[in-house]
């Protein structure tokens, strides 16, 4: 898997599908009374490890974990400044939910998000649907970064997500 490089600088400026909004679902920045709640739903949904990058986005002074939220549940998340600084991840969503365009409203509001904290550029690691990520960006692959930060990662058993 590959890390993915994108500029922040020249977003494109993207309203959520109307499919997002019609179906009554919101993006919004998590709070840090829903840690546990979002946490916990990550581990459901996700395992063990997303659980512990995603927790360090309620370590920051501004929470940097997004939420996608239909009918006060959680269906998605996106994060950044997690598991390194300036690397957008992990992110998902329900399986019931994907094809809404709940992946694209998460991703283009964190990454202005970060843009708005100044980033220049995001690192997209440890790429796996790249198809995806290219379809909404223009995106530069990080040349040598097949085994990129996670390379050398510790991992238990059940780390990542289910099995389909």
């Amino acid at each position: 898997m590959t890390d993915l490089l994108v500029r922040l600088y020249d977003l494109p400026t993207v309203a959520p599908r109307p499919a997002v909004a019609e179906r009554g679902i919101v993006i919004r920045r998590a709070m840090a009374a829903e840690r546990h709640v979002v946490l916990a739903w990550i581990v459901a949904q996700f395992g063990p490890a997303w659980r512990s990058e995603a927790a360090r986005a309620f370590t920051r002074p501004v929470t940097t974990l997004w939420i996608a939220v239909k009918d006060q549940a959680v269906i998605g998340f996106a994060c950044y400044d997690c598991t390194m600084r300036g690397f957008f991840g992990p992110t998902g969503v329900d399986p019931a939910a994907r094809g809404l365009g709940v992946g694209e409203a998460l991703l283009f509001a964190t990454l202005h998000d970060m843009r708005a904290m100044e980033y220049g550029y995001a690192i997209i690691g440890g790429v796996g649907p790249e198809a995806f990520y290219r379809r909404s960006l223009d995106v530069i692959a990080i040349p040598g970064s097949d085994t990129g930060i996670y390379g050398g990662m510790l991992h238990s058993p059940g780390d990542g997500p289910p099995d389909p």
